[in-house]
């Protein structure tokens, strides 16, 4: 295990929200939230005065004005928020290039080796955290640690702006502390397969084999032995080829007709067809995403042989994943179509591609 790397992972603090009320002054202090207010809308992001309220994103609009009647809901602003991203990663520079973009507000830096030969990581993430607080007049979390794992980990750990360092030497009584919902990659479903197990923070996991772990969740199996004891030599990439193209509508009433979703379903695939031609990108599986009316989802795909780029190809395919799901008894909220298997003729070519900070739409965490 190598534990000499030093690495840095950066998360912004409510960044969507953050930037509305930055560049909107008369929102400071307040409950905000970024996305639509209306009726079926949905909360994007929200502001640590509304989290407050037990707002959180990809909550409902309406459930969110019932917990904060005073919520000021601002429209996102997608291309403000990836100029601002790209003014952060200007920053990061600064000292290294190995950075690893999450996505427009997070990132992860290797600083071993450094551009300012600074020794210690974590006066580098003080540095940072500084630059982006009187550059940008925005707020950073920062967690340092020997791996990804553990720095992740470090920077959800004090937020707000917070600064915490895993040392190799803590490393191991600290995640034996962990709760189990903390780990990378264990969301509620996971979690709580692991409470039946009797995993309920990583001491339990420990005890686990990986046999056994194995057996109960395949392959990420390994990676939950290796996380319990502090192992994770993934290096921080600088190239991050795109796995994916999606695009997904939330629909101005649910239906539960045929004809309503084939029409819906149609729009959702012209929309990923330019989508594809304008990225460029190649890929042999289709994803169809299914939201019901009361917010329970389903995911179905397919592959094929052949590289998914034009409608002819998609929207066939999009029916006969659409013709297995009972919508008329479950009205559908929200249809979304991705492609993914990335098909590359060239691969060569990827690996000379600079990293970007890119992203489809606002995403559901900060």
């Amino acid at each position: 295990m190598n534990t000499e790397r030093k690495i840095i992972h950066i998360d912004m603090d409510a960044f969507y929200a953050s930037v509305e009320q930055r560049d909107h002054p008369e929102l400071k202090g307040k409950p905000v939230a970024v996305g639509h207010a209306e009726k079926r809308g949905v909360v994007a992001a929200a502001s640590y005065e509304a989290r407050k309220f037990g707002v959180r994103s990809a909550m409902s609009s309406v459930k969110a004005l019932k917990l904060c009647p005073q919520l000021h809901f601002v429209e996102g602003r997608m291309e403000v928020y990836k100029e601002v991203s790209g003014q952060i990663h200007e920053i990061f520079h600064r000292y290294t290039d190995l950075i690893e973009p999450i996505s427009l507000d997070e990132a992860f830096l290797d600083v071993t080796h450094n551009k300012k030969g600074i020794e210690l990581a974590v006066d580098i993430a003080r540095e940072i955290k500084r630059s982006i607080r009187e550059e940008l007049h925005l707020v950073a979390s920062a967690g340092i640690s020997y791996n990804k794992f553990l720095a992740k980990i470090a920077s959800d750990y004090r937020k707000p702006d917070g600064l915490c360092t895993i040392h190799p030497a803590q490393a191991q009584t600290f995640i034996d502390r962990l709760p189990i919902e903390s780990f990378w990659g264990v969301g509620p479903v996971t979690a709580q397969k692991m409470h039946t197990l009797g995993i309920y923070n990583g001491k339990t996991l420990r005890e686990c084999s990986l046999d056994m772990l194995v057996r109960q969740f395949g392959k990420a199996g390994q990676i939950y032995y290796n996380f319990a004891r502090g192992i994770d030599e993934r290096p921080v990439e600088p190239v991050r080829i795109r796995k994916s193209i999606g695009c997904e509508h939330t629909l101005e009433k649910d239906i539960s007709t045929t004809s309503s979703a084939i029409i819906e379903l149609y729009h959702v695939a012209c929309e990923l067809c330019e989508r594809l031609e304008r990225k460029e990108f190649k890929g042999t599986t289709l994803t169809l995403k299914v939201k019901f009316h009361d917010f329970t989802q389903i995911t179905r795909s397919i592959s094929t042989d052949k590289t998914l780029r034009i409608l002819k190809d998609i929207l066939p395919l999009a029916k006969q994943l659409l013709s297995g799901v009972d919508y008329q008894n479950h009205p559908i909220r929200l249809l979304g179509l991705s492609v993914s298997n990335p098909k590359e003729e060239n691969p060569e070519e990827l690996l000379h591609q600079p990293a970007q900070w890119v992203q489809l739409k606002l995403k559901f965490k900060d």
